[in-house]
Formats: structure tokens, sequence, C-alpha cells
């Protein structure tokens, strides 16, 4: 029966996508070297797994293709997972066709890959040959060419699908230079592949000899034959920063052709999936608030999602290179000492300021990407240390990096609370390498208490600040300690207003002043000179920070 081998199959080969997802991430270079095209199509895969298993024993396929349809969608993240999302809706709404449910035949499995190339070649405006949409037709095709054959079991389709996945993968760097050039196949086309055959081997049993077509096990050959992967961290190729994902309730109806060119024009990978009123959004862009801001016009934004694939692609290439080096007998492992700092940037610029302060190891998140436990924890272990101070930068981290420090068995983990990377700084200024962790931790949280942070950002839909005044999305507003203070137009004159207001409230000596990677050196340099001629008794200390969103953060001592 069709829903009872997707009920047991379909979490099997999710589990073996999860397990393979770093693999999968080392070899994404398209559209852009972010490194996480396995983490989301694991991300995806299990949010499906999730709602299916949570429907009757007696479901039928209708439901478990809708929860298939729902859960993708809602799941989906990334490109690739965006992708996968519409693929898996497409294959499930194909196999709900099959007259004889408990015994599909060649022709029903034909039939759903058709309908899985349709669905999602409709929801890329712009497909691109050498990706896992090539697979997907490839497989469709082979799909089609063995239908015909008279003698042909299920099982034997099956198993030469998933050669024909894997072959067509191998032919991916032919149909895309940015592949060959480093030495990969397409990452989602080949996690597509992963999924399948695992998908296939739980429903069959693994795929052994066959008759008339190459083993999984050539074929799989021919895959690795073709994948020597290269360190790439050159971002001057990809002229977008930001991976804006987010699902869209649309309160009326709306032209998705239309919202499509417009994003386009605000970035590229643009995707709008899902059927009135939830839809799935997917854009890369460097202004992730004009892209809300045009959404917002059409209902309600929710589970917003802004990743910064630029540090992404330097994460990916730091683990290649340490696979590299522990390939090559090299030791990567940290020396070990008695203390050890983690801290949480969003920024490179800010990173390489901690680390010049003496921290080990930096881990990207910050206001809008707050990392997970797990990744804390990680950075906690890597350290190699008997004792580590972990430094959040931010109060919606707090809690995770506490959960971080409780759940280490191999150092004594504790927490200063800094609520900015600026008090971070401050913090680590003040570290005696020789004194013990619970000394540090009290020098280090009472150097942060003196630091006053303030932020400027644009608003991203219409609010009020703190004294009531309305604030309309594209305001510029200046932040201190979460309350909204200062709005206007524009970014150096707000910046000017806060510093001012919390002069005023209290007179400070120093100032640390970050620039935003939406601030060019040029500006950056006109607001430092404002500042100091605004304010002559402050001490301006400037950096480039390169975080995103807020084009200007800074703290006052």
């Amino acid at each position: 029966m069709i829903s009872t081998v997707i009920r047991t199959c379909f979490p099997a080969a999710a589990r073996v996508v999860a397990d393979r997802a770093e693999e999968i991430n080392k070899l994404n270079v398209f559209p852009v070297p972010d490194g996480d095209t396995g983490t989301n199509m694991s991300l995806t895969l299990n949010t499906v797994v999730k709602e299916v298993e949570a429907l009757p024993s007696d479901a039928s396929i209708d439901d478990i293709a809708k929860a298939i349809t729902h859960g993708s969608l809602m799941g989906a993240r990334g490109n690739s997972g965006v992708i996968t999302s519409q693929i898996l809706r497409g294959i499930a709404e194909g196999l709900t066709d099959a007259k004889n449910q408990d015994k599909p035949t060649p022709g029903d499995i034909a039939h759903a890959w058709r309908r899985g190339v349709k669905v999602a070649f409709k929801a890329v405006r712009k497909p691109v040959e050498g990706t896992i949409l090539t697979v997907l037709r490839d497989v469709s095709a082979k799909a089609d060419q063995l239908e015909k054959s008279r003698d042909l079991s299920c099982r034997e389709m099956l198993d030469a699908l998933v050669v024909e996945a894997y072959e067509s993968v191998a032919r991916t760097p032919e149909l895309l230079p940015v592949l060959k050039e480093n030495g990969v196949v397409d990452s989602g086309a080949f996690g597509f592949a992963v999924f399948l055959e695992a998908f296939v081997n739980a429903a069959t049993g693994k795929a052994g000899e066959l008759t008339d077509f190459k083993t999984t096990v050539d074929a799989k050959a021919d895959v690795s034959a073709k994948v020597q992967i290269e360190l790439n961290d050159d971002w001057e190729g990809s002229e977008f920063r930001y991976c804006n994902e987010f699902l869209f309730k649309a309160e009326r109806p709306f032209d998705v052709d239309e919202s499509l060119a417009h994003l386009a024009t605000l970035g590229d990978c643009e995707l709008i999936v899902g059927a009135y009123p939830d839809f799935k959004v997917h854009v890369h862009s460097n202004e992730p608030n004009r892209v809300l801001e045009y959404m917002l016009q059409f209902g309600q934004v929710y589970e917003v999602f802004i990743h910064n694939m630029d540090m992404e692609s330097h994460d990916r290439t730091a683990k290649i290179a340490a696979d590299q080096a522990e390939a090559a007998g090299e030791k990567s492992e940290m020396p070990h000492k008695a203390l050890g700092f983690v801290a949480v940037a969003a920024g490179s610029g800010e990173e390489e300021i901690l680390r010049s302060l003496g921290v080990d190891v930096v881990v990207s998140g910050g206001q809008t990407m707050n990392p997970s436990t797990a990744d804390i924890l990680s950075a906690i272990e890597q350290v190699n240390a008997d004792g580590v101070i972990v430094l959040p930068g931010n109060g919606n981290i707090r809690m995770a990096a506490e959960a971080a420090a409780s759940a280490c068995e191999g150092a004594k983990v504790a927490v200063v609370p800094t609520k900015t990377v600026l008090q971070g700084f401050s913090a680590m200024f003040v570290v005696d390498p020789e004194g013990t962790l619970e000394d540090n931790v009290e020098a280090m949280t009472e150097a942060i208490q003196g630091v006053r942070g303030g932020e400027v950002t644009t608003a991203v839909r219409d609010s009020q600040a703190a004294d009531g005044s309305p604030i309309h999305a594209g305001d510029v507003m200046g932040i201190q300690d979460d309350s909204i203070d200062v709005v206007g137009s524009s970014v150096e004159q707000v910046t000017l207003d806060l510093i001012a207001k919390m002069q005023d409230e209290e007179e400070g000596d120093s100032l640390t002043i970050l620039a935003g990677q939406d601030m060019d050196e040029e500006a950056f340099e006109r607001l430092v000179a404002a500042i100091e001629e605004a304010q002559p008794d402050l001490e301006v200390d400037p950096h480039r920070g390169e975080q995103p969103l807020y084009p200007v953060i800074f703290s006052i001592e």
C-alpha cells in the first residue's frame, strides 16, 4: 500500500539525509558558497516527517499527500529546501492518482514523477541546468522510458531510477561551470539522490546487481570520481549577501508573478510557493527590510529567517580546511589551556576584534540569527580549556548560552551576560589570563555595567517610539537598551541625535562605534567626523564591524 510505504520509508530516508547533511553542505557552491544545502534539505524533510507521523494510523493517501505538502511548505529552508518542498508536493499529488493503491504500477510511478517535474519547474522562474531540477527531469524521463517496458517490476524500476539520479548528479559539473571550477557536483542534486536512494532502499531492500542497468554502486562511484572539494572563500562573485525566507499569509489575493518580478529587482533566487492564503517566500538580497516591506502590503509575515550567506561561506571554508588538515595528518585541535573564551558575533569585523582581544572561538549569530544551544556547546568544546567563559552578545542568546554551559561536561563554563558585542569588547579588556574563572567572571561582569549601547536601524513596519510618536516603515530608528528613543530619515542624523540624548542623560568619556555592512567607508568617515565635531569631549574609536541590518552600533563608557 502506497500510504504504508511512505509512512515507513520517508522517516528512514530523512534520517540518512540528516546524517549526511555536512557532506552535502561542503559541496555547496551554487548559487552561493554558503554551505547550508544539506542542513536546509534535512530541516525541510524533518518537518514533513513530523506532519506525517502526527496523522492517525488509518490516514488515507490523500491525507498523507496533504501532510507532505503542508509540512514541506512550512519547514522549507533555503533555496534547496523550497525547491525540494515542491518536488515532494508534486510527487505526492501524483501518487494519489494511482488507481490501485495496494499495488501501484510502473505507470503510476512515472506519472508521479511527471507531476513532480510540473510542480517544481512551475515554482522556479529561471531554472538552471546542472541543479536538482535537472536531476528531477532526468529521473522523470527515465521513468517515462521504463514505463514502456512491460516486464519491468516496480522494484526494478525504482532501482533504475536511483542509478539514473546518481548518473545525472555526475553530469552536473558539465552543465554548470561553477561546479566544475570548484571540483564538486551540485549539492542539492546530490542531496536529492541520497534521499531517493535511502527511500528506495527502505522500500525494497538495498539495490543489488541489475540485469539491464548499471548498479547503484557504479553510479555512485561516478559521482565520487567527479568530486575533489576545493576551498572557496571568494564572495566577490556573489552580488547578494542575505538569504531571506519567511512564511506569508495573504490577507487578500495578490499577483504572484508580479510579486516575483518585483522581488527580482531586489535580489535573486526568488521563490513564492504555496497556495492562497499560505505561502513560503525566499529571495537573496542585500536589503531584507525592503523584501519584508513589499510583502507586508498583501498580508502578514512570520517565522522570518535572515541568513548571512557570506558568514556561512567562511564557515564552510573553515570546515573544509580543517578536514583537509586532518586528512594530511596535521593537528587541528586547539592546544589545551586553563581558561578560554567563546563569543557570539554577527559581522566579520566584530569577529576580528574579538579574536584580537583573546576570544578563542567566535560563533556566527546575532539579533536575527540566534545560534542554538548545540552551536554554542560545540564552540565551548572546541576551545579545549579547563574553564570557558561565554559572551552571548545579545539578550536573546543568553538562555542558549546558559543551557550550553549547563550541558557541557568536559569543562567548567560560565556566562558573562553581555547584551551587545561592544560589551564583549569591554569585558575582554579586563581579563586576567592568570586569574581564576570565578575572578574573571566577576571582573568582566563588573566591566560591562558601565557600557551603554546604541543601535541604528531601519523600521520594517509601522510602530511607535518610546514617547508614543509614530514610526513608519522605512524610518531610521535610534535604539537604546531596547527602547526606540530617536526616529528620523537619515542614519547620520539619528546617530548624532541618539548620542546627544545619551550624553545628556549620563555623560561618558569614550565612544566605540562599528560600521555595518550597509554603510560604506565614505559615509562612515563622514559620520565619525560629525560625531567628533558635535561631541568634542568624547574620544571616538571607530571600527568596521560589518554587522548586518544595523548600519551603526556604538557604546558609550
